[in-house]
């Protein structure tokens, strides 16, 4: 007796059989048991998810005669009638299977629709099936358009495709459409296991997860590795003759690549490298690994109970959970970034192990190699080039730059401003939290004070920066500084600095407006920030005008890009004296050390000041607010001068004209 595989003989045979097509059953058994029955049905899905195998249910549902011989249209057919045996073998007469791969052609077609007009032999119902229907060409189609909306009260017609975009929506719209989706690992895996469970075969779980994701989605794929499988491990699946069978990585180098670089362990990454090259192991199929464990981690990052409710049994995912709590979050997505976009790498190196061992050091190019300083991997980086926000190398290039410029030149004496320790107990302000993978003592860090409350200390201390030789740089423009007058009179009390909504209600403040899709002209509305409900609004103040034109004379000289540009832009000046100035600004993420050294040495060259503070807090007056509520106000001025145009006018009275939204964009 010759072998049948698993993937024919365990097709369903009734709806309840199927697996990971529920929303399709569904669909299909209410209908057969409300005798609300479509004429056309077209199934699309991708290979090996059960359109062949829907259409014969729906074909022996439709024709089944019961195991008496006397039964009607039903969604569970009996199986034992002459019938759904006949169909199940392939020999009914009434049913009829076309591949559109090979019978393309308007003649196929043609000959198929003969066979309409005449009525069923033994069934009740003349059921076409149409395979791959996408391959037909034009003429074909064209051909079976009149048949396909009107047939015969005895006939239906069943469509399959694997690409529906290529069906004329004229096909389309004559056909009951159902999608068939891939089936997640989770489902192929639990089917596997009964399947080999009536079959007597010894399976390691993990042998069964390796196929269940090889199979992509597909449950015929799954079937036909499970029949290769067992012939290779002789009736038996284990995980490690599986894992070489379908020469997938082995996760264990993925965990080792992936904690190594959470260690910034540069040296153990280039060992797993060469051991994946001995051993003959997948590039490509090692990047897809690490992406599909990056995800998870990401995952078990955003939400950590989920790791906390891992199955203890399931070992890959209990070193997940520990990986996620090792890699900092911002990390896991740029390694899972970098992965991703690497597979597209590996061709156009001459190796693809020296493709993969580039990739994976291109994160330790953003971070602090473990036990050292990182100073040489932050002069590496190109001149103008930023560090990736909250990396370890931004803290590396800043302490990098401050011995060099130490010893440089010799230290001078600055005022640093530092308030009272009852004082800023009174206020209740906070140090600044340190951001991830930054070092440096807390002291360098500016505690928040709002105008009113900063005073400069009168003791000299060390600065930490040694001003610029003169003569390195463009002539200066120096700004006024404020008399002790004018310093008093700001020292009072400030109330748009603060959120409180008195304070906003007295200060003159400005809506930025935003268009809405409803309406062709302005509406001023709250615009979200950060994911906060607060509106975007300017307050304008005497210090918000002196740090926007200092902005605008730094970014028009290019001497600040990238980060530092952003930075300032983002930023608002609180209060400033000859030689400090203290910024604040909403995202911590731009809080970071080496924009801030560029910044004040850009500062510096100007000669506008020699140190700078940055807080974390609200922002009312910023250079990038100032320039989002000009760029309104010209938009407005612009669609205010088409509106009050008299031909714009004279269209839209005479011929019902309408201004489009957003078209409108000022010169």
């Amino acid at each position: 007796m010759s072998y049948l595989v698993l993937a024919r003989k365990y097709r369903p045979k009734t709806f309840s059989e199927m697996v990971g097509q529920e929303h399709v059953v569904k669909a299909l058994t209410n209908a057969l048991t409300q005798q609300r029955l479509h004429h056309a049905y077209l199934f699309t899905g991708t290979r090996g998810v059960g359109k062949t195998t829907v259409s014969r249910i729906l074909a022996k549902s439709l024709n089944c005669q019961g195991p008496d011989g006397q039964g009607g249209i039903t969604a569970t057919p009996c199986g034992v009638c002459p019938a759904c045996m006949d169909i199940d073998s392939g020999r009914f007469p009434d049913y009829t299977e076309l591949d559109a791969a090979s019978n393309r052609g308007v003649d196929e077609v043609q000959g198929l629709l003969e066979q309409a007009v005449y009525k069923p032999v033994q069934g009740r119902f003349k059921v076409f099936m149409i395979d791959e229907v996408h391959m037909l060409t034009n003429t074909a189609f064209n051909a079976m358009l009149k048949t396909l909306e009107e047939p015969p009260e005895y006939l239906k017609f069943v469509l399959a495709t694997t690409d529906p975009q290529k069906v004329p929506v004229t096909v389309l719209s004559r056909c009951l459409q159902f999608n068939l989706r891939p089936m997640a690992p989770e489902t192929v895996q639990e089917h596997l296991t009964r399947v080999l469970g009536e079959e007597h075969v010894q399976a390691d779980p993990g042998a069964l997860r390796l196929l269940s994701r090889a199979a992509r989605g597909s449950m015929r794929d799954a079937l036909s590795l499970t029949d290769q499988a067992i012939a290779f491990g002789s009736g038996e699946l284990q995980e490690a003759g599986v894992r070489q069978m379908l020469g997938s990585v082995d996760r264990s180098y993925v965990f080792r690549m992936i904690d190594a670089l959470a260690r910034g362990d540069g040296r153990s990454v280039v060992e797993a490298v060469d051991e994946l090259r001995m051993n003959g192991l997948s590039a490509a199929s090692t990047l897809e690994e690490m992406s599909t464990v990056l995800q998870r981690m990401a995952v078990f990052q955003a939400v950590p109970n989920m790791a906390s409710g891992v199955d203890p049994h399931d070992g890959e995912a209990q070193e997940m959970a520990r990986l996620a709590g090792v890699m900092p979050a911002d990390e896991t997505q740029l390694l899972y970034s970098m992965c991703l976009h690497g597979r597209a790498e590996l061709g156009l190196a001459p190796d693809e192990y020296a493709a993969l061992t580039m990739v994976l050091l291109r994160l330790l190019a953003f971070k602090k190699p473990a036990g050292e300083s990182g100073a040489a991997v932050a002069a590496a980086l190109p001149p103008g080039t930023d560090a990736p926000a909250g990396s370890p190398v931004a803290a590396s290039a800043a302490e990098a730059e401050k011995k060099t410029l130490k010893q440089a030149d010799p230290p001078a004496v600055a005022h640093k401003p530092q308030p009272p320790e009852e004082l800023r107990k009174e206020m209740g302000a906070m140090p600044d939290p340190e951001p991830r993978g930054q070092e440096g003592p807390p002291a360098s860090r500016a505690p928040l004070m709002s105008q009113a409350q900063y005073q400069p200390s009168p003791e000299p201390v060390e600065p930490e920066w040694q001003a610029v030789p003169a003569g390195a740089h463009a002539p200066a423009v120096r700004l006024p500084v404020r008399s002790p007058e004018e310093v008093g009179r700001a020292q009072a009390p400030a109330p748009a600095y603060r959120d409180e909504p008195e304070a906003l209600e007295e200060a003159q403040t400005y809506e930025i407006p935003v268009r809405t899709a409803s309406e062709p002209g302005y509406r001023t509305q709250p615009q979200h920030v950060n994911g906060q409900g607060a509106s975007l609004r300017l307050v304008p103040t005497a210090e918000g005008e002196v740090w926007f034109q200092t902005v605008q004379e730094l970014v028009a000289a290019e001497a600040i890009t990238a980060l530092v540009r952003e930075l300032a832009l983002q930023s608002q000046l609180i209060a400033r004296d000859q030689d400090h100035w203290l910024l604040r600004v909403e995202r911590e993420s731009l809080n970071q050390p080496t924009a801030r050294e560029r910044l004040r040495a850009a500062l510096e060259a100007a000669g506008h000041t020699r140190q700078i503070s940055v807080e974390v807090g609200k922002v009312l007056d910023s250079p990038a607010r100032r320039n989002a509520y000009a760029a309104a106000q010209r938009q407005r001025l612009a669609e205010d001068i088409v509106q009050s145009d008299p031909r714009v006018q004279q269209l839209i009275r005479d011929f019902g004209a309408k201004i489009v939204p957003g078209s409108i964009r000022p010169a």
